[in-house]
């Protein structure tokens, strides 16, 4: 029988190679002589010079901890606009612990919301590389004993981590800002994208609507990539627990800066608790990870950057895995686009603590694993608070306290996840059905065929999709564009599925974590433009989409397909700085192996 257990055995003996290549990389890094010996006077003079005579004392002969900071903090993105501060509380905080912190590196932090739809977020999934190589140089100054990374949004937390997994032998602890404070519903804000892309109300409402989603510095509320993001970071244990959802500004927010400081201080090899991330980022805290997100309905780009992330650290998973722990997973969380709530909601109602506490009641979670707040998981059934202005944590979390939001593992919303995989001649690709309405989990209908995300928005404008259909958009890779989000073509399409028409959507491209209602196989692997048969489809084929079988068809045998002359590719545009991807888009891989370039 499949088990939690059983699948994180299969991955254990199948990494087993490559995760003792990676553990003895780290163990090369950590014999190597303390930095006061390796590096000469002249290194650690540019170390130092800008920092103060006392710390231009300290830092060369090693006299406590020194934290390296790689942060992604831009005005651009709300996540990440708090982060401003941070820097200056994280070296307070470390002066006054004996140690010091500089700023090692920033990292690019591209907003996906800005670029939705538009030809800038071609580079958009090629950026979380860019973010892990621009750590690994952040980081390569090699004078530090801890890594603190500041990142919340979607390519940048996955990119920070890949880069640090690179420096195995330190301590690295995540450190968010939080979600700004609740806007409007968001199923106002749904109603408002179709109405506008019905044509029933201009751009300036649906800007006054947006803007009143979007309205504030911090995360946004939807439980999208970001916020999943958050969720996977407690549940690997490099982030404090319940740390994902406090409100920037708050004084709880800062003292779980502050405690985040303390806390990785102690985990140095200067410290009484030595924990390189190398230990903490295990294939049971992989497995862990990939539960949490299937229990609370996480986005689908995580797909992706899960088998990145693990391959960091030499630990090989794949869709298959994915598919399986969210047949046993059950769906505890309902929050948008599972659902009306936002995290916000989410936490109030008990959040990761309640959800943690009902995995372990059903040993859906490793136990032996190690985290940034001890050994253990414990620690993740418990909420943050401050008593008297100290930082504590409460007694575990064992009530939820709205039933539209959070379910007991006894009463699940669903006795999966809600993720799986879809295979047949077509490729394989990801589902996700934790958003769909159950009457919509398996659609059959000829297919209309799009190149760009225009073409297909220039059919429904001309009355084109008023039918029952599979509307297959190719051409969407990281091969062939960076696979870009398509988040833009949901309204459309929950546009017709409200007519009463059934409708999918079949692509080698990406949706945006915000995307559900309709009946979506993303990811499809192998692409068009790199021999996937999506590139042979003709107009009218019966494409089926089958979400409970797992099967994606089409009503023409696979030799009579493989026997059409493919359709030839879009012309890359080089505008807006694509021109400089064109040779990652060259060696990149498929999306059943991350699609990475590194």
């Amino acid at each position: 029988m499949t088990s939690i257990k059983s699948i994180t055995e299969k991955i254990i003996e199948r990494s087993r190679d490559s995760r003792a290549a990676y553990l003895a990389m780290v163990d090369e890094s950590r014999n190597q002589p303390p930095a006061p010996d390796r590096l000469s006077c002249s290194n650690w003079a540019h170390a130092v010079a800008a920092n103060s005579s006392d710390e231009k004392k300290s830092i060369p002969a090693g006299q406590g901890a020194n934290i390296g900071i790689v942060t992604a903090y831009n005005d651009m993105l709300s996540a990440h606009q708090p982060y401003a501060s941070y820097p200056n509380i994280i070296k307070l905080t470390a002066r006054n612990n004996g140690a010091t912190a500089q700023v090692a590196g920033g990292v690019p932090a591209m907003c996906d919301g800005v670029t939705q739809g538009q030809p800038g977020m071609e580079l958009s999934l090629f950026s979380r590389d860019v973010i892990a190589m621009a750590t690994a140089v952040s980081l390569t100054h090699d004078v530090y004993d801890a890594v603190m990374c500041l990142g919340v949004c979607d390519k940048i937390v996955p990119g920070l981590l890949i880069g640090a997994l690179q420096f195995g032998h330190l301590p690295v602890v995540f450190v968010p800002a939080g979600p700004m404070p609740s806007g409007i519903p968001n199923k106002q804000k749904a109603l408002m994208r179709q109405k506008f892309a019905s044509g029933e109300i201009g751009k300036q409402e649906l800007l006054e609507t947006e803007s009143a989603s979007y309205h504030s510095a911090g995360t946004c509320t939807f439980y999208g990539t970001a916020n999943t993001n958050q969720v996977l970071m407690e549940a690997l244990g490099l982030q404090l627990a319940g740390a994902s959802f406090i409100n920037p500004g708050t004084d709880l927010r800062t003292a779980l800066t502050q405690n985040a400081v303390e806390r990785l201080l102690d985990l140095t090899a200067k410290g009484s608790n030595y924990r390189p991330i190398a230990e903490v980022v295990t294939e049971k805290s992989i497995v862990n990870a990939i539960v949490m997100m299937m229990a609370t309905g996480g986005s689908t780009n995580l797909t992706l950057h899960l088998i990145s992330m693990a391959a960091a650290a030499g630990i090989q998973i794949n869709w298959q895995d994915m598919d399986e722990i969210s047949r046993i997973t059950p769906l505890l969380a309902r929050v948008y686009p599972n659902g009306q709530a936002d995290v916000n909601h989410f936490e109030q109602a008990g959040g990761l603590a309640y959800v943690v506490g009902q995995l372990r009641r059903r040993e859906l979670l490793n136990e032996d694993v190690v985290t940034v707040m001890g050994e253990g998981l414990d620690a993740y059934t418990r909420k943050p608070q401050l008593q008297d202005k100290k930082l504590t944590w409460g007694e575990p979390v064992v009530d939820k306290q709205d039933d539209e939001i959070l379910a007991s593992i006894d009463q699940p919303f669903s006795a999966e996840g809600g993720m799986r995989m879809l295979s047949g001649p077509l490729g394989t690709g990801i589902v996700k059905i934790s958003a769909v309405d159950e009457q919509h989990h398996v659609i059959e209908a000829p297919c209309k065929i799009f190149d760009s995300q225009d073409g297909l928005k220039a059919a429904f404008d001309a009355g084109e999709l008023d039918c029952d259909h599979v509307a297959v958009v190719r051409f969407q890779g990281p091969a062939a564009n960076g696979m870009p989000e398509l988040h833009k073509l949901t309204p459309y399409l929950g546009i017709l599925q409200d007519k009463g028409f059934k409708v999918a959507l079949v692509t080698d491209g990406r949706m945006s974590g915000a995307s559900g209602k309709v009946l979506a196989a993303i990811h499809v692997s192998p692409e068009a433009k790199s021999g996937g048969l999506l590139a042979h489809l003709h107009e009218g084929d019966v494409v089926r989409v089958d979400a409970l079988s797992g099967e994606l068809t089409v009503n023409v045998t696979e030799q009579a397909l493989r026997e059409r002359p493919p359709a030839a590719a879009p012309v890359n545009n080089s505008i807006l700085g694509r021109g400089l991807f064109q040779s990652m888009r060259n060696i990149t891989g498929d999306a059943t192996d991350g699609a990475s370039f590194l």
